[in-house]
């Protein structure tokens, strides 16, 4: 199950991904294209060219797990640019993308930090 506490960094892969890639290639694809580590805690997400599909790659422990997403309607927000360097968001704009929304969205509260109980 995706646990977002143990999540450290998230990166989208821009572009479109051909989705019959499995989990073999797309480790291949973390470590040769982006030049990162596919064992960390991190999240790599990949998006097909229709935008409705996604898929997310996901180091646990003692194995990956791979998390599939279909939109029955409407498409993600997905950057059509075609860098081979993927685009790093937080934990929390993964959320916004997953609820439709755009990254650079401005209605959200911006983030708290309290220092004590008033």
């Amino acid at each position: 199950m995706l646990n977002a506490a143990t999540v450290t960094h998230v990166y989208l892969a821009r572009g479109s991904t051909d989705l019959r890639k499995s989990i073999d290639g797309l480790a291949a694809i973390v470590q040769e294209e982006f030049q990162l580590n596919p064992f960390s805690s991190s999240l790599f997400v990949f998006c097909n060219r229709g935008r409705d599909k996604w898929k997310i790659l996901h180091w646990d422990h003692n194995g990956f797990w791979l998390y599939y997403r279909r939109l029955e309607r409407g498409t993600f927000d997905w950057s059509s640019d075609h860098s081979l360097e993927p685009l790093k968001i937080s934990p929390r704009q993964l959320r916004w993308l997953l609820d439709g929304l755009s990254l650079e969205q401005k209605q959200a509260h911006s983030a708290v930090t309290a220092k004590k109980v008033i």
